[in-house]
């Protein structure tokens, strides 16, 4: 057991070795609020964690009706007992003393408290309004990756068959919609093929744009007790940061952004040049394999370093590591998925398994990593854009049979185009077709890109916002109606991690004041709505989670999702389980694919597939002439340059993403202590010699101003290749002066910005607004044809100083992606975060700037 190492300073704890084949050994984490001990805790109940997509099993600690801390759970297959930062401390937000704890209306322009029977009265009318007036089309939702899966499924049923818009989407449009398109484009099916067991097998592990160490800290751990122990495995890192995991690979390539489709195309042919491809496998298995051979021919590894900036040599290693691959573990996240090029480059990933065979056997799979902790479930309820239980929009066969599940006629649900995306969502309501938007869970005024537009959208007199969620944030201060939500460990439901296990999360606490779980307020407004299946019943006949789940399994019935194995009391027993679990696996599913591929025939598929350069969606017809006996499917496609490219004016390239200690928009990890203070304030980073040319040193108060926006920011100087910025995502302003954190009150009128004004960058473009804070003022509005996840890696950015650092340290953790490089100058210890925590978590042992300790 593991209760008092702090996991800020030292985020991964100690090693547990274990060798190639052998069972992971458990480590039981543990945090406690002061004065607690053990023996004091009344109950302990069962969770998992929701600051993350890894699903790390957890207990949480209740004495007197409160929260008092959480444990890991040992027996569980996700995570042995093991907890990542947010995990131990991340929960003691829920007991913030700046909840919401009642419903907000906006009255004269002032958001004020109000009760349930007005706001929710307030919903309706505008809603039944839209209706008669505009129609289903000018009425939107946009929801989250956190909530729960019985909850998506309420919403998903409500918004489609219920209200009959096409427009539901979540924010895992901006994090994990890549991951689906992809699995769906090369096995015509979403699911992950791989489990996270794979990790024990591997003899290769291959990081394509995915900081493990920092999104997914358990897993981390895993990979880390393997290197420490016998045949440990080979890393293989992608990634234009100096990242914990580049530091222990055999080899880091770390290319120009915007180019992976460029590398990728190397690496397919080296392995195809060298004959490493497993051509009965191929045969068997896929289709496409011609095209990909032709389309990669003259992609050599140096055609290759002349886009990537990478040397040839240092490719050529890397297609040797895959390609000499006894076990091959690929995993893929944001560096792939947020590009303009995000769906091509996961499927060559998905192209290098299937030439190489390495699917469906342990050790030898693909994770296309998801973000957020309930991602998998937004994808299967059909709360992101699809259909519920991987179903067909397309398939007229399929509509009918989700139509008989939820009684309704086939026409009650929309599918006479795509489903909407958030992107073009937000769109419609700039254009003002979309009059009503119900955000639940998220928070587009900071996450999303181009932050100006998305202030001006959300400030529309026309536009009536509904915000539910546990704070006041940024986005909620746009409000026309703001409800308060409960939140993980205030309720029960359930969620799926990225490699498909199922876990039950149970209620320990009370929620504060009148807020409510989410299913209530979903379920509230489908009963004042007056919703009706074509009976004359209730279209929602469920009335709390377990019901709720009972609902979803018949949804998910025969689906590749398929959930009706698994009871509530079967989770009490066993913990977590991969789906499908049915009659025929009762047990769940280690991986799929490994008797072939089972969900790419025309009649089953989720979908017709995509032209991976332009979008535009393949019919029946042409997915039935190349695929009619329903194989994996090799997809080729050539490197387009980056839509924006650096210029004299904004000479680098700029990359956004996570830190280790926070999640999101900090809405609740910028409300603990620890997790705070380990990372407090926005930074710049910036590589050795890009700092060095321009006079720059750690420390330094710098403006990052891109064609849309600018942010400031302290710098810190690492290893990152030259000519490319990075700024954490994760700040915003309501803990600001004059923002939506504690003391403030909702204040603020409609269409003002989060500080009460007009809002940082509220003038938008070169010059225009003061600069703000948020990485996303400078992001910009543009998405990858297939998928729609907007791009948040190959944007352009100018860098001025604004004022020296005079020895200050950027507020950077030094334990992460971000330590600093050695020669800036500044001895910063290898601990987390800004001046209070480094005056606090310094550790005694000597400090090597090169990177370690010795």
């Amino acid at each position: 057991m593991e209760s008092s190492v702090d996991r800020i300073g030292d985020p991964w704890g100690s090693r547990v070795p274990h060798g190639r084949h052998q069972r992971w050994r458990a480590r039981v984490d543990t945090f406690l609020t002061d004065g607690v001990e053990p023996d004091m805790v009344q109950d302990w109940v069962r969770a998992a964690s929701i600051l993350h997509s890894d699903g790390d099993a957890m207990d949480i600690a209740v004495i007197d009706g409160r929260m008092a801390g959480v444990r890991g759970r040992a027996d569980d297959r996700v995570n042995r007992g093991r907890l990542g930062p947010k995990d131990l401390y991340g929960w003691q937000a829920n007991a913030s003393p700046d909840r919401l704890t009642r419903p907000l209306v906006r009255e004269g322009g002032r958001l004020v408290e109000s009760d349930w029977e007005t706001a929710m009265g307030r919903v309706t009318a505008r809603s039944r309004a839209l209706l008669d007036d505009r129609g289903p089309g000018s009425i939107g939702f946009y929801t989250s990756g956190q909530l729960f899966l019985e909850e998506y499924y309420t919403l998903a049923v409500l918004a489609r068959a219920g209200i009959g818009t096409n427009h539901l989407d979540g924010n895992t449009r901006l994090c994990t919609a890549t991951a689906a398109e992809a699995l769906k484009e090369s096995f015509g099916c979403d699911g992950q093929p791989g489990s996270y067991d794979d990790i024990d097998h591997a003899d290769v592990i291959a990081l394509f744009g995915h900081n493990i160490a920092e999104t997914q800290p358990v897993q981390w751990m895993r990979i880390l007790d393997r290197l420490a122990g016998t045949d440990p495995p080979r890393l293989l890192c992608v990634d234009p940061r100096p990242t914990r995991v580049a530091r222990e690979a055999a080899v880091h390539l770390a290319p120009r952004t915007g180019t992976n489709v460029a590398l990728l195309n190397a690496l397919l042919h080296e392995i195809i040049r060298t004959g490493r491809v497993d051509h009965a496998y191929v045969g068997a298995h896929t289709v496409g394999y011609e095209e990909l051979a032709a389309r990669v021919r003259d992609c050599t590894p140096r055609w290759a370093s002349g886009i990537c900036d990478v040397p040839a040599a240092r490719i050529g290693e890397a297609a040797e590591l895959l390609g000499t691959a006894d076990r091959l573990l690929s995993t893929v996240l944001q560096g792939v998925y947020q590009s303009h090029q995000a769906t091509a480059a996961a499927v060559q990933v998905n192209n290098l398994h299937l030439v190489l065979g390495m699917l469906g056997r342990p050790g030898a799979g693909v994770l296309q990593m998801n973000g957020q902790p309930t991602a998998q479930n937004t994808r299967e309820c059909g709360a992101n854009g699809d259909l519920p239980g991987f179903r067909n929009w397309q398939n007229d066969a399929h509509v009918a049979d989700l139509a008989a599940v939820w009684n309704v006629e086939p026409d009650a649900i929309p599918h006479y185009a795509p489903p909407t995306h958030a992107m073009q969502m937000f769109r419609y309501a700039e254009q003002g077709s979309i009059r009503m938007l119900w955000i639940s869970g998220t928070n587009p005024a900071v996450s999303l890109p181009d932050l100006a537009r998305i202030r001006s959208i959300l400030g529309q007199e026309r536009l009536f916002a509904v915000v539910q969620d546990l704070f006041l944030t940024e986005t909620a201060r746009y409000a026309d109606v703001v409800l308060p939500a409960a939140t993980w460990g205030e309720k029960t439901g359930t969620f799926t991690n990225a490699d498909r296990t199922v876990h039950l999360s149970e209620k320990a606490v009370e929620p504060p004041g009148e807020a409510r779980p989410d299913l209530r307020i979903f379920l509230d407004y489908a009963a004042r709505m007056d919703f009706r299946d074509k009976d004359g019943g209730p279209l929602l006949p469920w009335h709390d989670p377990e019901s709720a789940f009972e609902a979803w399994k018949r949804c998910s019935a025969g689906r590749p999702c398929d959930y009706t194995g698994l009871t509530y009391d079967k989770l009490r027993r066993v913990g977590g389980i991969q789906w499908p679990v049915n009659e025929a696996a009762p047990d769940g599913t280690d991986r799929l694919y490994a008797d072939g591929i089972d969900w790419a025939r025309p009649d089953v598929c989720e979908t017709y597939g995509k032209d991976l350069v332009t979008g535009a969606s393949d019919g029946v017809v042409e997915y039935r002439s190349l695929n009619p006996d329903g194989k994996a499917m090799i997809k080729a496609a050539g490197y387009v340059p980056a839509h924006e490219e650096p210029s004299g004016e904004y000479p680098f390239q700029l990359t956004t993403g996570r830190t280790l200690y926070h999640f999101h928009t900090r809405t609740k990890t910028g409300r603990v202590p620890q997790l705070n203070e380990a990372a407090p304030d926005v930074w710049v980073e910036i590589g050795e010699a890009d700092a060095a040319a321009r006079g720059l040193t750690e420390g330094d108060l710098v403006e990052v101003r891109s064609p849309r926006g600018a942010l400031r920011g302290r710098l810190r100087v690492t290893a990152l290749r030259p000519g490319l910025l990075f700024v954490p995502f994760h700040y915003g302003y309501w803990d600001t002066p004059g923002g939506s954190g504690p003391g403030n009150g909702p204040e603020s009128g409609k269409g003002s910005g989060p500080d009460g004004g007009s809002g940082p960058g509220s003038a938008s473009g070169p010059g225009g607004g003061t600069p703000g804070r948020a990485a996303n003022e400078t992001t910009i509005t543009d998405w990858d044809p297939a998928s729609k996840q907007p791009l948040f890696k190959t944007g352009t950015a100018a860098l001025t100083l604004v004022e020296r650092g005079d020895g200050r340290q950027a507020p950077a953790p030094t334990t992460t992606a971000s330590a600093p490089a050695d020669g800036t100058g500044t001895r910063v210890r290898p601990t987390a975060g800004g001046p209070a925590a480094h005056a606090s978590q310094i550790r005694s042992s000597a400090w090597d700037p090169s990177g370690g300790e010795r």
